[in-house]
């Protein structure tokens, strides 16, 4: 999802960052940051494995999730792409 951000929104924030953190600090926080995303990337992926193992060791049918999921994806598909004509005629 995308936050609705423009480019010179980005770079306000940027130079906000910039001056309240300093330029030695900005790739420090970066960093920082990311090894954040990742383990929580990371933590999610490892609830959703032991979620699907522990449907598979109970024999519990899990294709219903992927049907349901294919179908949320279409239905969102059709939601943003008229949303999307609205906002580029304006």
């Amino acid at each position: 999802m995308v936050l609705f951000i423009s480019p010179p929104e980005i770079l306000t924030i940027l130079f906000i960052a910039l001056m309240l953190f300093g330029a030695d600090k900005i790739p420090e926080i970066a960093r920082t940051l990311g090894k954040i995303f990742r383990q929580l990337r990371d933590a999610t992926n490892e609830i959703k494995s032991e979620i699907n193992k522990s449907a598979e060791k109970n024999n519990i049918d899990t294709s219903l999730i992927d049907d349901i999921q294919k179908e949320i994806d279409t239905i969102k598909d059709e939601i943003e792409d008229p949303l999307g004509r609205v906002k580029r005629n304006k």
